[in-house]
């Protein structure tokens, strides 16, 4: 289970905390959905959850173990807005096995399936995919990693409504294995498929009723 208590985030240059006081609790193999419009402090909660960034106060745990930022970095894998800006291979081999040139076929050819991406040649230019493949296509990179949570920043901007309505439901397989954290200013598609809700603002949050 992830655990958040009172964490909260204040750099120097800023004269107010960008979060205050968050508490979570998200059990394994379920979907946590994280609301709020723009500047709230969603991605910012996402950046210290994966190590990118360190908290003011507070305390993460993992089941019963406390976590820093380095051990966050080992367990969390982060899927960026609008990920394909970030990708450096030139073939979804080398995106996959990008820093990872240890890793087996067979473990990228499970990450694709896992995506639903399996059917795609090894040699195919991450830039030739879809919208929506290149957003399957990242979480194959994190997925690879084996994280004990996966979490998404936006999922679904940028994308039609056909290809957001199939990520949902690709959210909904990886479940079953992974446990998902997912921030959005747009949950339409996202909610009926999310167990856990919480609604930020001004960098509180605040349970949702589901």
């Amino acid at each position: 289970m992830l655990q958040l208590n009172q964490i909260s985030y204040h750099p120097a240059a800023t004269p107010q905390p960008i979060l205050r006081d968050i508490n979570l609790k998200l059990p394994p193999q379920q979907l946590g959905l994280i609301i709020g419009p723009s500047g709230s402090g969603k991605s910012t909660l996402l950046e210290i959850l994966s190590g990118l960034a360190e908290h003011t106060s507070g305390e993460i745990y993992w089941g019963n173990q406390s976590l820093i930022s380095y051990n966050l970095q080992e367990i969390a894998g982060l899927v960026f807005q609008f990920p394909e800006r970030h990708f450096c291979g030139n073939t979804i081999l080398e995106e996959l096995r990008f820093g990872h040139p240890e890793l087996s076929m067979n473990q990228v050819k499970d990450a694709l399936a896992e995506v639903g991406l399996d059917h795609l040649s090894f040699s195919t230019s991450p830039n030739a995919l879809s919208g929506g493949q290149q957003r399957r296509l990242a979480l194959a990179v994190q997925l690879i990693r084996s994280p004990n949570i996966l979490m998404l920043d936006e999922p679904t901007a940028g994308l039609d409504w056909s290809m957001r309505g199939q990520l949902a439901k690709l959210l909904v397989k990886l479940k079953e294995h992974w446990t998902l954290l997912v921030v959005t200013h747009d949950a339409k598609e996202l909610t009926p498929v999310a167990d856990n809700c919480w609604h930020i603002q001004n960098g509180q949050l605040s349970e949702v009723e589901m």
